[in-house]
């Protein structure tokens, strides 16, 4: 979904939604969501391998090659006031804050995919969801999937983060059974109640009174209410306006198509 036209983070909610409520309408369903932390993700591409999958994708020798010759043999020091660290050479990972970095990830991990219908694989840069849509309590081919992708990252350097990896299930039965814990590398995944999806706080009833107390406890709106009465009165209309969008509208309408309809 990232980076490309007409789509965006609203897209990527609403489709995993989608897929979750238009399965649940079936008996004895449950989903199951696993939300998956990578560790330091643009910092892990190797450019030989990217190289490999851009040529699959059609992409130019030419262009194929420049990007190589731009990801290999980076020269990084640090500098703190007067003091300056010795150069190191770098040929791993994309330059932090360069704008083809997102982008380079994506084609990294397009061929990272779920094969089976009944796993959803919805990815956004660096963030990864997978949707498991569970049936009469078959889960072998969401398993499966998970196992698939911590196979794939292992092939393409990409660390799985396990701590900060979560899974959440939404279960509307009257009696849910006590699920098997999913486990990662032989390291067992917590299960949460609710999780932010693409920045948006999702609850396992799919209700959004987690969001919403979230969003106003972080709308900057009461500091801006509590500014001197000195302060207001020097601004123009225009300025109030430049601020409620900037600070205020920002954050409590990011996502709303979702969370809002």
């Amino acid at each position: 979904f990232a980076y490309r036209a007409n789509r965006s983070v609203d897209d990527a909610v609403n489709m995993g939604l989608h897929f979750i409520l238009q399965h649940l309408d079936k008996p004895g369903t449950y989903a199951r969501i696993l939300f998956v932390d990578f560790s330091s993700a643009f910092h892990t591409i190797i450019p030989d391998i990217l190289q490999i999958k851009l040529s699959q994708l059609s992409v130019p020798t030419s262009i194929c090659q420049w990007i190589t010759s731009f990801l290999t043999d980076r020269q990084q020091l640090v500098r703190l006031g007067k003091l300056t660290s010795g150069t190191r050479t770098i040929s791993t990972g994309a330059p932090q804050g360069c704008v083809l970095s997102p982008l380079l990830f994506s084609l990294y991990t397009n061929d990272c995919t779920s094969k089976d219908p009944s796993v959803k694989l919805l990815k956004f840069a660096d963030d990864t969801t997978v949707i498991g849509l569970i049936r009469d309590g078959d889960v072998s081919a969401y398993r499966q999937e998970v196992e698939q992708l911590s196979l794939w990252c292992s092939h393409n350097n990409l660390e799985l983060n396990t701590l900060k990896t979560v899974e959440m299930t939404v279960d509307f039965r009257r009696k849910p059974p006590a699920l098997t814990p999913l486990t990662i590398m032989n390291s067992t995944v917590a299960a949460v109640d609710s999780s932010k999806f693409l920045g948006t706080n999702i609850s396992q009833d799919l209700k959004w009174d987690i969001h919403i107390d979230s969003i106003v406890k972080k709308s900057p709106a009461e500091v801006v209410l509590s500014s001197s009465t000195e302060k207001v009165q020097s601004t123009t209309g225009t300025d109030d306006t430049v601020l409620l969008r900037c600070q205020v509208s920002s954050v409590l309408f990011y996502n709303c198509l979702v969370w809002g309809s």
